[in-house]
């Protein structure tokens, strides 16, 4: 018997996570499996602010900020298997590692970001995850990284 994957919109994301703009850089998470993989989705724009300054007349999405929009879908992920929204939840990196960058991505892009859970168990603090980030199914990032939940206290 298969498992009903798990979506959260706009609105469940902002409930889980504490980020907002100009930092929130996931707009959706689609096919939350549990705590064990999810698939999030990043649509670029030309509004973001980091695009007026990387670089003025050829717009590139920083690499650091696929990276960390990788790590907003994790967190999102971790905490709807978890049911933290509205619970505070604080999630830092620890490390990112085998991090590579092989298409850039632009205004326009529709940025798709698989991630899986390496390690990382309901009460663990300490989560690794890997994941692929891709435009049109080109691989525009793959990465491994650490994070530290900190949950809150019940």
């Amino acid at each position: 018997m298969s498992e009903t994957l798990q979506t959260a919109d706009i609105h469940l994301i902002q409930r889980i996570i504490p980020h907002r703009y100009p930092f929130l850089l996931v707009d959706k998470v689609i096919d939350i499996d549990g705590y064990k993989t999810a698939t999030g989705i990043k649509n670029v724009t030309m509004n973001e602010p980091h695009f007026q300054g990387h670089f003025p007349g050829k717009p590139i999405m920083p690499g650091v900020t696929i990276a960390e929009a990788m790590a907003q879908t994790a967190a999102v992920m971790v905490g709807t298997a978890l049911d933290m929204a509205d619970k505070n939840m604080l999630v830092y990196f620890m490390s990112i590692d085998k991090c590579k960058f092989r298409r850039m991505v632009v205004p326009g892009d529709r940025l798709e970001m698989r991630l899986t859970t390496v390690r990382g168990k309901p009460g663990a603090k300490v989560w690794k995850f890997s994941g692929v980030a891709s435009v049109d199914g080109e691989m525009a990032c793959e990465t491994e990284f650490t994070a530290m939940m900190d949950l809150p206290k019940e």
